[in-house]
């Protein structure tokens, strides 16, 4: 997942104020040839920041690097300049956050589209500004604000807050189509893909989901598949198991109806805790809070039932604590939240001029989160199973993997009647999953 996280937010400029438009071209944003050295890890950021901010090279400057631990991807440092005279906010309001990219996290996530996913989401005041890009991750403003825990996604005025941003990325943002960016791992053989060219492989990840343009989460699965480790019989094995699977879940789950347009919608796709900012609030008539959604590396054109289902499992934390995963009662309120929002901005943007009926898509919304329930701890069991072989940081991934890809065959033996059949007791997940309050 994207890196966990920080005391503070970006800015995120009105939303009104956003201009329509395609999507940009990265070429414009500012390329430093360096990068950021975690075994020098001072003096490499220090010249990274000097390079976006030359004045902070004066000797009144103090600048300080706050390093943010708790993320399982990436690494994340906030540079302030304590300049005397300055206030704790205005120190804020100045700094910048500097994020290095994990070791050989290009085999999961395409940066390139990274950058112009960043970039259209300004366009839209739903993104900080970007200053610029280096060899190996990118820097960007930050402004006060506090990140969530867990805790805090379960609490009604957070998770109301959460439904109504996102169902402004849902409804304003455009699917861009594009190519499924990858990076093919070297030496290894798999035996779910046969192919003699980059091309053809590519044909194949963006095809896997016939009728929705690429990429979507669809295509991303796929890639992350073709990723997998295949040096052992065991891995060979397990990638051909769940590559079975994936087409059973793309038969029977893509081409279902959904809001947007082809039933996809621009989705944040890692909405664990750690993304989600608490805005200081800024209207003094209402108590309810405003929050801000960060880091989209993983964000791509989805379903919104997948987008939420996924949220939802964040809940219980990167500990997966089932027993606190939203009720019926609590989904149904965070979809009637978003669904109400959701509709206003479209009739706002005369993008919807007909009446609708809100209860009817709340409650066709709740039954498609409910089918896709189980997917999202198949998308980060995959994921998890490449962040095994490859990452440097100190997390358990193989056991994470394995807990991910359990909530999907629970689900799987739900839904197919197999584990009341096999007179198996409901596992916790789907019994806090069925509980109505």
């Amino acid at each position: 997942m994207a890196t966990k996280g920080e005391n503070g937010v970006h800015a995120i400029p009105n939303i009104n104020n956003a201009t329509n438009g395609g999507l940009p071209s990265p070429s414009h944003i500012r390329f430093i040839p360096l990068s950021y050295d975690s075994s020098n890890s001072r003096e490499s950021a220090l010249r990274l920041v000097l390079s976006v901010r030359p004045d902070w090279s004066d000797s009144t400057s103090t600048i300080e690097f706050v390093r943010f631990t708790d993320g399982i991807t990436n690494t994340l440092l906030k540079a302030i300049n304590k300049l005397p005279g300055l206030s704790k906010d205005d120190v804020d309001r100045d700094a910048i956050l500097l994020r290095a990219y994990g070791h050989g996290t290009d085999l999961i996530i395409d940066r390139h589209r990274e950058t112009q996913n960043h970039e259209l989401l300004m366009r839209y005041g739903l993104a900080p500004e970007l200053l610029a890009r280096f060899q190996n991750g990118m820097m960007y403003r930050f402004i006060r604000g506090n990140v969530t825990h867990p805790e805090d996604l379960r609490k009604p005025a957070i998770y109301k807050a959460v439904a109504r941003r996102l169902a402004e990325w849902h409804a304003i943002v455009p699917c861009i189509p594009g190519r499924t960016g990858h990076h093919s791992r070297q030496n290894s053989r798999s035996d779910v893909v046969s192919v003699t060219s980059e091309d053809e492989l590519q044909r194949k990840i963006d095809g896997v989901a016939p009728g929705k343009p690429p990429p979507n989460v669809w295509t991303v699965m796929q890639k992350w598949i073709f990723a997998l480790p295949t040096e052992t019989e065991a891995q060979r094995a397990r990638q051909a198991e769940l590559q079975r699977e994936f087409e059973g879940l793309v038969a029977e789950l893509s081409q279902r109806p959904g809001l947007g347009e082809n039933g996809l919608v621009f989705a944040h796709c890692d909405l664990l805790s750690g993304n989600v900012i608490v805005l200081p609030n800024s209207d003094p008539k209402t108590s309810d809070p405003q929050v801000a959604f960060i880091d989209y590396e993983y964000a791509t054109p989805s379903p919104a039932a997948f987008d939420i289902a996924n949220h939802f499992a964040e809940w219980g934390g990167f500990d997966c604590d089932f027993s606190v995963l939203p009720t019926r009662a609590q989904r149904r309120e965070f979809i009637a939240e978003y669904i109400h929002a959701y509709f206003n901005l479209l009739r706002s943007r005369k993008i919807l001029t007909q009446e609708v009926d809100e209860e009817a898509e709340v409650e066709r919304l709740l039954d498609e989160v409910d089918r896709f329930r189980g997917v999202p701890g198949f998308y980060w069991g995959i994921w998890a199973l490449i962040q095994a072989t490859i990452s440097e940081i100190e997390f358990d991934y193989a056991s994470y993997a394995e807990t991910r890809l359990g909530e999907y065959y629970a689900w799987k033996q739900e839904v197919t009647g197999e584990r009341a059949r096999l007179g198996k007791e409901m596992p916790l997940r789907e019994r806090r999953w069925a509980q109505e309050q």
